[in-house]
Parts: C-alpha cells; structure tokens; sequence
C-alpha cells in the first residue's frame, strides 16, 4: 500500500504529542479514526510504529526512523509552498504562529504584529503568550521567542536584542511606606515576583540575583505582576519596555540595580529553507528591535 503524505501528516501529530486525543484535537479529528489511521500506516509499512499504553503512545525503533524522514519531508513540503507563495506575490499570506514569553508578548509584540498585518493583509499572526519554553519540535509554534539560546535540539537561533530591567513601585507605594534609598533598605519592603518554582527559566530568577529569596505577592506572568505593583502591591523587577504601559510606576535605585537580559528568535532547523518563514522573521526582528527602543526610551 502506498504512503500520502497525509498520512505522514496525522503520523507526525500523533509523535509530537504521544497521545491520540491531543493529536485529535491539534487535528480536529475523532481519536478513534486517528487510531484506525495509525493502525493503516503501521500495515502499509508492514512495522509497529508506536508501543501503547494508559501513559500514551511511545515511539518504537521504526517509529523514530518514520519520525525523521516524516520531518525532513514536512520541511520540504513548507519549503515548497513558501517558495510558490513567494513566487506570486510581494505579500505574506497563510498562518503564522509565534510562542513568546508573556512580556514580550504583551508589551512588545502587539504594534510588530498590527504593523505587519497592516503590510500582509493576507497573513494570519497568531501569538501564543506562555510562560514556559515552546517545544518547536512538537510545532508548538513556527517561531518561538525566548529569554536564553537553547543548546540542545535542532534548532537555529538568533539574537534579536538586548532589555534592561530595573526595581520598580507604584507612587501610591512608594507614599505611603519607608523610603527606598539602598539596596538594605529593601528588606523592609513587601517583594513582587515569580512564584520560585514555577521560573521557567534561570534568566528569570532576578530577585534571586540582587539578593531577595523572599516574594510576598507572587505570580508566573509578567503581565499579573506589573498589576500586582500598580495596584500598590510592592516593589518588583520591571521591564523598561512595560513601563510605558503602566502609568503611575515608578523605577527606584537604577544606579545601583540595572539588569540585561536578552531576547532569541528560535527555529527549527528543517525550516532553514523555507524562504516565506525567513521572511517574516526577518521582518519581526527588525520590528521588535525598532518597538523595544522605542519604549525604552520613554521608559
């Protein structure tokens, strides 16, 4: 029997997620019907591809073979439309989702996206805020944003820019409790940050680095901790680039607590070639390069 690519398609849906509900409803398709196509592959290729059980479905020897092959002829098959897509027209058309952390999300990447959908009316820009680590492998996203350049996968990964972060409080704090004058003088002060073990990503371990273990009003998201300090909640890590956008905060000792961090564009590698993907990333590191030091210079 003779193997489509479809059935390549719903194979590598079923690896990525080990599971045939999440591959179901990444697929839109009845469980049941993705089982009875995996048992058709599994026959047309006379091999078991996966070993079943209550946790899931595995890869098997064949199957991490499939999964390669099944990969590199996906890649293809994106450089292709990409090229032909390309080959019509100037614009950027079809689906492309990011994953990105929820800061850079929420601060940073919604006038890239508008300035964008404006130039390619006929793409679809989907950002996915989360504050964990895309598994572009799974094709979670097409792109992902993260805070450190990962050393392990097929990935490639590009620096976009630099940020700064600097300690900051609402002036409705800052009135009505103890003056901030020094780095000791914290001590006495209610701390917002990360909940310590939900930080995905030692980058972000910040008030650990100035000496702070303690977090009295804590939060996963960037975005819940910003509001957690306008509504008076205490002092904080903040991003320069999200001070625009909360009114009324306040940074305090930037001369004796400053923090850089940096920002990675990641791909996977099996997209190196697809010229409509490199387009678009192109075109959003030039924009999030251009919106960061825009905000920051009105931090």
């Amino acid at each position: 029997m003779e193997t489509h690519w479809d059935d390549l398609r719903l194979f590598l849906a079923v690896a990525r997620e080990a599971s045939l509900t999440a591959a179901g409803k990444t697929l839109r398709l009845d469980p049941a019907t993705l089982g009875r196509r995996m048992g058709r592959l599994e026959a047309s290729l006379g091999a078991t591809l996966f070993v079943k059980s209550p946790q899931g479905y595995a890869l098997t020897e064949a199957g991490v073979i499939l999964l390669d092959k099944a990969e590199a002829a996906e890649a293809a098959m994106r450089a292709a439309t990409s090229t032909l897509s390309g080959a019509q027209s100037d614009r950027l058309t079809g689906q492309v989702r990011i994953g990105a952390p929820d800061g850079c999300a929420n601060y940073l990447m919604p006038q890239v996206c508008a300035d964008l959908a404006d130039r390619h009316p006929d793409l679809d820009i989907q950002v996915v805020a989360l504050p964990r680590v895309f598994n572009l492998s799974r094709r979670e996203a097409d792109l992902a944003i993260g805070v450190s350049a990962p050393t392990a996968g097929r990935l490639t990964v590009q620096k976009i820019t630099d940020y700064r972060l600097h300690l900051a409080a609402a002036d409705s704090y800052l009135a009505q409790h103890p003056q901030i004058s020094t780095t000791t003088d914290l001590q006495g002060h209610r701390i917002v940050g990360y909940i310590p073990d939900m930080i995905f990503d030692r980058e972000l371990d910040y008030l650990a680095d100035i000496g702070l273990p303690r977090t009295a009003l804590a939060s996963n998201s960037v975005s819940v901790q910003l509001n957690l300090l306008r509504a008076g909640g205490g002092v904080g890590i903040v991003h320069d680039f999200a001070l625009p956008a909360a009114p009324g905060l306040r940074r305090i000792l930037t001369d004796r607590i400053s923090l850089t961090r940096a920002f990675y564009l990641i791909r996977h590698a099996d997209d190196r070639n697809n010229a409509r993907l490199t387009r678009f990333a192109d075109d959003l590191v030039a924009g999030l390069r251009v919106e960061l030091a825009r905000l920051e210079a009105h931090a």
